[in-house]
């Protein structure tokens, strides 16, 4: 496996280079795209390829009396994100699992937001995927997506070129998919770096 092809699902010890470098290199799109995000102080949230666990920690200190779920189908991800955030897991506001957002494991109706960092470029199938993401989002749920790349850049069709399984999306493509599973009330902001963010609710029924 190539060294970028990590970025799709760490493996091994270069798995964990990749994730403790994902951690540090994403923290200013990361910043920014919680910057679009309000969250009651005990929301109840879930982090869809939670990496290395940054993000989670984040949403963590956003949300003070919530609980954050992160998963992730990368067990060395799953291990660090655990190591990152062992004081909060033993306090029972955090876990950690390992399982696929294709098929998320959770009630209908358990998240009031759940966010998604740099992770959708690998996703199998988005519609069902979002439509997963909106069946375990509770009514007037929100949900978040970050990507470093807007998919309207020539150059970073290099990164699709070197890592196997990774598409980059526009927003004129995203939107549709996310309004087949049912979200609604869209906010997308793209800045001058090319980063897209994307805010939209599943609306009470």
């Amino acid at each position: 496996m190539s060294f970028f092809q990590n970025t799709c699902k760490p493996v091994g010890f270069v798995g964990e280079l990749m994730v403790d470098m994902m951690n540090a290199g994403h923290t200013f799109v990361s910043t920014w795209g919680l910057s679009h995000l309000h969250l009651s102080d005990d929301a109840i949230c879930l982090d869809i390829g939670c990496g290395g666990g940054a993000n989670v920690k984040r949403l963590l200190e956003r949300s003070p009396y919530g609980t954050v779920t992160g998963i992730d189908y990368s067990e060395v991800s799953v291990k660090k994100s655990e190591k990152l955030n062992r004081a909060e897991i033993d306090v029972n506001r955090c876990q950690i699992l390992r399982e696929n957002v294709m098929e998320l494991p959770f009630a209908d109706g358990t998240f009031d937001c759940a966010t998604a960092f740099e992770t959708i470029y690998f996703w199998p199938d988005l519609a069902q995927a979002f439509a997963q993401v909106f069946r375990v989002l509770k009514p007037s749920g929100t949900f978040l997506l970050c990507n470093e790349m807007n998919g309207e850049n020539a150059g970073d069709d290099i990164w699709t070129d070197k890592i196997q399984g990774m598409r980059l999306y526009t927003a004129a493509q995203l939107k549709p998919l996310l309004q087949m599973a049912g979200f609604t009330d869209f906010q997308i902001d793209k800045n001058k770096k090319g980063w897209l963010c994307i805010v939209c609710q599943k609306p009470i029924a």
